[in-house]
């Protein structure tokens, strides 16, 4: 078995800008696993916010013992980026060596498109209205917020795209103070759902304060463990592959979160289709789904994945599982 590990870049269409920064490309790391005759490959997305970079993510990898499987691989790294991308390799080289799809593999159905969230970056009011009149042929438009003078924003989006369904996602930047100042208006204007409001770890708050519309943790889950701290706090959980440390445990943690009562989203960070892949597959049947990397590049890989009107298409055997 042999394991490589590089570092790719993609060009954004437009800057992309959230509560923590902007970036105008994104660096990913590449895995290929194979044994002689198949190869398989993921992707992951290293992550600051989680004390993660290339190169630490990349060591993590080149670390890993050889051979490896997927059960082997939970017990050697944490939930995170360099998990990720492993597992979702092992899952494809299987394939490949099966002549099957994941999909068959996991027991899963075939799967189908799914509508996906469009992410429309934190800016001027001006801009995002312009933005969302831009895309408000989209079913569903995401707004990044999280600064204490959102509610301009707010307008201005709902402004240029009147009929679209909306989410918000603060990205940890509200305090509960501005959350509650903000939650009326939310309804207003006809936002659906809210992601992580306040910060994790310091969103005890929610469980005190009136909660009117839906609020779906994200940077609070990451596996499985995370679980029992979000009760009475958060109403859905936001699975991302690079927080679960791959396919294996999201499939896990989607199980678990429904079991116990929570709504799920399924999203990403802003990769290629190699990443969007895989989750697809968690995607099928979820209450919400914000899978648009791909949407965000100015290039891709080959073979991408397919979205239109009907949504995220799963990938081709070409593209990965």
């Amino acid at each position: 078995m042999k394991l490589t590990v590089t570092a790719d870049t993609f060009r954004l269409a437009e800057v992309f800008t959230i509560s923590r920064g902007s970036r105008t490309q994104a660096q990913v790391l590449t895995v290929r696993i194979g044994d002689g005759a198949h190869q398989g490959w993921g992707e992951c997305v290293p992550y600051a916010r989680y004390g993660e970079t290339l190169a630490s993510v990349s060591a993590e990898i080149e670390a890993l013992p050889l051979p490896l499987d997927r059960a082997g691989l939970q017990r050697a790294l944490p939930a995170g980026a360099a998990r990720n991308a492993v597992d979702c390799a092992l899952w494809d080289l299987e394939a490949k060596r099966a002549g099957k799809r994941v999909w068959e593999l996991a027991g899963l159905p075939a799967p189908g498109p799914m509508i996906t969230a469009y992410t429309l970056s934190l800016d001027t009011p001006e801009n995002m209205r312009a933005a969302a009149a831009k895309h408000a042929h989209r079913p569903l438009l995401k707004i990044k917020l999280g600064t204490p003078d959102d509610m301009p924003r707010l307008e201005s989006v709902r402004a240029g795209a009147p009929a679209a369904r909306i989410i918000v996602d603060a990205n940890e930047g509200w305090t509960a103070e501005v959350y509650a100042e903000l939650a009326p208006h939310l309804v207003r204007l006809g936002v659906e759902l809210v992601e992580q409001p306040l910060p994790a770890g310091n969103d005890d708050m929610l469980a005190e304060i009136a909660r009117p519309l839906p609020v779906c943790a994200d940077e609070a889950c990451h596996d499985r463990a995370s679980l029992p701290a979000l009760k009475g706090k958060y109403d859905l959980v936001n699975i991302k592959l690079d927080k679960t440390g791959g396919l294996t445990e999201a499939l896990a943690l989607r199980d678990a979160a429904r079991a116990e009562g929570y709504g799920v989203m399924v999203g990403c960070m802003v990769g290629s289709s190699l990443a969007m892949a895989p989750a697809v597959l968690l995607a099928q049947g979820a209450d919400v789904t914000d899978l648009d990397g791909p949407l965000l590049l100015a290039e891709d890989r080959p073979e991408p994945l397919t979205y239109d009107e009907a949504g995220v298409h799963p990938s081709a055997p070409a593209l990965w599982g």
